[in-house]
């Protein structure tokens, strides 16, 4: 072939690159857009059959090829369908977190053959963990924390030799957990699930973090029933031989039984000794007996049983029988008065009466309308019980109202599973918040160990306890909270989970003026006068002092007390109206990047919820709209930070 055609050729196989490359990123276009139709309607403008997908909010290209995708709580929501995410072969890093994803994922996931970090942690995926993530075979990095995953873990994430980063906690996986082959993991936390059984081997150097909160044994944890402990080495020189002779020779392990002999009169001296305390032991229990009895016979006498002392605040460990004992005992004779009432879904048969009288317990703190256990049972089910204070209803009006609440169902309520009633004693039990209040979040701990609470975490509250309310609302015209405050804000597997609690129970309480204080440490609105009777516009209020301890940092009772009586609302307006605005922000906000003007316009929120007159507060939906709009907005300014926001984990290519 003459010299003259070379150039020829090369033009040639330039111009079939060029066309495959094209092609190649064609499908690339095709695959984001399906995407785009799919899971991010109109949340996504910049998406443009039109444009390069190089171009478009949150994709990276090398070589031609889309090589990552980043939309972070980009508002996307629904199911991910097959034949999208899996048309982009060249994908390195895909992060989809802190979204409304739901249903299974992809089934053709194995196509990301080049897949090295997969991040789609906090969002409502279901369903098992697919077998097709087992064949990423290149994946280091894979976070699907705070998800709703069940079934069992997978076994073929053993063939993932490369990975170093394993988060599934807060999810629904069952089962026992499976004995990983991966000799480069390094961060692991299978928490807050329902997995059971043995910790197997090659995760037992894991910390007893990565286990919190599930029935599961061994390893960092206290050993499983039947399993020995590890026993310290023996002194050099001193090892056992299998039988458990010495490994040195039978004279010296003979020599050494002969000198751990105890003499004659020692062994005397102990069994003497044993009998003494054999003899107070069964002096002590015969005492007990008898003034138990007398006890007994007294309450028969009576008809009626004296209910057992509650556990006070201080006294950090108990049992929640010392609660519900006394509530069994107390109650009538009638069988169903000895039940938990269960609400539909609310958890019947997981557990019953009997099971909370076993449980292990200790007080959460005492609020307005009673103190609140966490209680233990044993099978390992977590629970919140709280013992209800000043209610002083008959039985049916109380089973009404109760009813009433447990027939609440939002995302952003705390679930009330059951109940139990008798003239003496009425308790609500409640799915168990793991991470505690808002309020021991924002003051409790300022020390150098705190986890920041940045602007994604803090905003992301306010947005879920708004919803929270905002549906309490929408249950009647005349339906408010009345006791809107930090401490009844709960935080459920992760800071992004916000509940509101202790809702509906100002309906249960009494008369007593008692309940007042607790609720004038600053929330309560100015026209409120009597705690059984608030506005749905006083709750705004209360709300917007919320938002303002969240911005500020400043416990609201604090701030009375520190600002010579000038209430939270009134202290901001005043640093406002000097132009000092960034004054106001707590320090930990303050850190945030590119979000200024999304927090300037939140705190302009709070300040117009916490206005003078009711008339001048918006209402619930609109505050929930308005945050919408200040997220969306904080967003698209954030999108392209690659800093993990909710727990402070870090992205990486």
């Amino acid at each position: 072939m003459g010299s003259g055609h070379r150039p020829v050729i090369f033009l040639t196989l330039l111009l079939l690159l060029s066309s495959a490359a094209l092609s190649d990123l064609d499908a690339d276009r095709s695959a984001l857009l399906s995407l785009r139709a799919a899971v991010g309607r109109s949340i996504l403008p910049t998406w443009s059959p039109s444009a390069s997908p190089c171009s478009y909010h949150g994709v990276t290209c090398e070589s031609g090829r889309v090589t990552a995708l980043r939309l972070p709580g980009a508002g996307l929501i629904g199911s991910v369908p097959a034949g999208t995410l899996a048309n982009l072969t060249s994908l390195r890093t895909l992060s989809l977190r802190f979204n409304a994803l739901s249903g299974p994922l992809p089934s053709d996931l194995a196509s990301l053959s080049e897949l090295r970090n997969l991040y789609l942690q906090q969002n409502r995926f279901s369903g098992p963990l697919p077998d097709a993530v087992g064949e990423l075979k290149n994946l280091v990095r894979l976070d699907l924390a705070g998800n709703n995953f069940s079934g069992n873990i997978t076994t073929k994430l053993s063939g993932l030799p490369r990975l170093r980063t394993l988060y599934l906690e807060s999810n629904s996986l069952s089962g026992s957990i499976p004995d990983l082959d991966l000799p480069n993991l390094v961060q692991f936390n299978v928490s807050f699930n329902r997995l059971n059984g043995s910790i197997p081997p090659s995760l037992r150097k894991m910390p007893a973090n990565a286990f919190l909160a599930m029935s599961v044994c061994g390893g960092p944890l206290p050993a499983c029933p039947g399993e020995v402990s590890p026993s310290p080495s023996p002194p050099p020189g001193t090892a056992e031989a299998p039988g458990g002779g010495n490994a040195s020779g039978g004279n010296k392990s003979d020599g050494k039984r002969k000198k751990k002999k105890l003499s004659g009169g020692a062994i005397a001296g102990i069994s003497v000794a044993c009998a003494v305390a054999l003899g107070l032991v069964v002096l002590v229990f015969v005492l007990f007996c008898t003034k138990r009895s007398k006890k007994s016979g007294a309450t028969l006498a009576t008809g009626t049983t004296a209910s057992r002392a509650v556990p006070k605040p201080q006294e950090r460990a108990g049992e929640v029988s010392s609660v519900v004992a006394g509530a069994a005992g107390a109650a009538p004779p009638a069988e169903t008065a000895k039940k938990l009432i269960f609400f539909s879904e609310g958890g019947k048969g997981e557990f019953d009466l009997e099971d909370l009288l076993r449980a292990s317990a200790e007080v959460l703190g005492k609020g307005t309308f009673g103190t609140a256990y966490k209680a233990v049972l044993e099978m390992g089910l977590v629970v919140a019980v709280k013992r209800l204070k000043d209610v002083n209803l008959g039985e049916r009006e109380f089973r009404e109202k109760v009813e009433g609440i447990g027939s609440m169902n939002h995302p952003n309520l705390v679930p009330l599973k059951a109940y139990y009633f008798s003239k003496d004693e009425k308790l609500l039990v409640y799915e168990y918040m793991p991470l505690g209040s808002l309020s021991a979040q924002l003051h409790g701990n300022r020390g150098s160990g705190r986890v920041p609470l940045n602007w994604e975490i803090r905003s992301a509250i306010a947005l879920g306890a708004a919803r929270g309310l905002a549906y309490i609302h929408s249950t009647s015209l005349s339906s408010s909270h009345g006791n809107i405050k930090s401490s009844n804000i709960l935080l459920g597997k992760s800071n992004l989970d916000a509940r509101v609690s202790d809702h509906g129970l100002a309906r249960l309480a009494g008369s007593a003026s008692s309940s007042m204080p607790a609720r004038a440490a600053g929330y309560r609105a100015p026209e409120v006068t009597d705690p059984r009777r608030v506005s749905q516009k006083a709750d705004v209020y209360s709300f917007g002092v919320l938002l303002l301890e969240l911005l500020t940092g400043k416990a609201p009772a604090q701030a009375i007390l520190n600002e010579e009586g000038i209430d939270l609302p009134r202290w901001v307006q005043s640093v406002v109206r000097e132009e000092w605005t960034s004054e106001v922000f707590d320090a930990e906000l303050l850190r945030s990047q590119n979000v200024e003007e999304e927090m300037v316009q939140l705190l302009q929120l709070a300040i117009d919820c916490a206005a003078q007159y009711p008339d001048n507060r918006p209402s619930m939906p609109e505050v929930v709209g308005k945050i919408e709009e200040i997220l969306q907005s904080s967003l698209r300014a954030t999108a392209e930070n690659s800093s993990e926001g909710g727990d402070n984990r870090v992205e990486e290519d």
